[in-house]
């Protein structure tokens, strides 16, 4: 369905994410998730490692940038901060331009305390515009407790998806992240990247 929007989407008319897209030129890349024998070239949205004021990401439901950095220190030794989301909240991420070599996104996340053990979690979707520069949502991954530790983590990668969805030049979408807790609980993420598949 998502490929055979994409071929019939059309001319986009521009959104509030396609006039918040940056540069589509290439991005500075690493590869922060080797130690997990994922070698692919990531490159982090912008604000991503939460060391600085957060500037682009929006917070609601009392999520807020606290003391405590992921524990691998993948974003640098200095780091020393993340972004802790409590039960009912959400954070949305600063727009960033994906196309089909945009396959995958990562990041760190760790439960703090409360909630529900085997049910809380956080929900991952992307949200892109449709051709009449409509803004909609999509469930790209949930991120559970490990059961065999209670600290941080990197999660699965998570398909993006809209990146099949071109609506500016050069087959390039915007999109955004938007990460929210359910089932009460109170976690933190740390460093998110998005891979552009470029090898």
């Amino acid at each position: 369905g998502i490929a055979a929007a994409a071929v019939s989407a059309g001319p986009a008319n521009a959104g509030l994410l396609a006039n918040a897209a940056p540069s589509c030129a290439p991005q500075p890349m690493s590869s922060p998730f080797a130690p997990w024998l994922d070698y692919a070239s990531y490159t982090q949205l912008s604000g991503g490692s939460f060391e600085g004021s957060g500037a682009g990401w929006t917070m609601s439901g009392g999520a807020r940038i606290a003391a405590g950095n992921e524990s691998y220190n993948v974003g640098g030794a200095s780091d020393a901060k993340s972004m802790v989301i409590p039960g009912g909240g959400s954070v949305t991420s600063p727009t960033i331009c994906v196309g089909v070599e945009h396959p995958t996104m990562r990041f760190f996340a760790k439960r703090n305390a409360g909630g529900l053990l085997g049910l809380s979690s956080v929900n991952v979707e992307v949200l892109f515009e449709n051709s009449l520069g409509l803004i909609n949502s999509l469930p790209i991954g949930v991120v559970t407790p490990p059961l065999l530790s209670s600290g941080w983590q990197p999660t699965l990668p998570m398909t993006v998806i809209a990146n099949l969805l071109p609506l500016l030049p050069g087959a390039h979408t915007p999109v955004a992240f938007r990460f929210s807790t359910v089932a009460g609980g109170e976690w933190a993420i740390d460093v998110v990247y998005v891979d552009p598949f470029q090898r």
